[in-house]
């Protein structure tokens, strides 16, 4: 996640997290904030993944051509 796509997801839950400050109990603001950033740390790893899935195909189609079979 660049710096950019990080601030232009928080900047788009600024007023939920901003709510938060009324939270009073520990527990209560911990799971509220948790609810709040679960979407994007989900996309943000769904993405992570996948590019590394096909990073690491590419790499084993490119040694499947190399002609170094054992």
């Amino acid at each position: 996640m660049t710096k950019q796509e990080y601030l232009e997801a928080a900047e788009k839950r600024y007023d939920e997290l901003k709510r938060l400050n009324l939270i009073t109990d520990f527990y209560d603001y911990e799971t509220e904030f948790v609810k709040i950033w679960n979407s994007p740390a989900e996309k943000f790893w769904k993405r992570i993944l996948e590019t590394s899935a096909k990073i690491s195909e590419k790499k084993n189609l490119t040694t499947l051509g190399s002609g170094n079979h054992k």
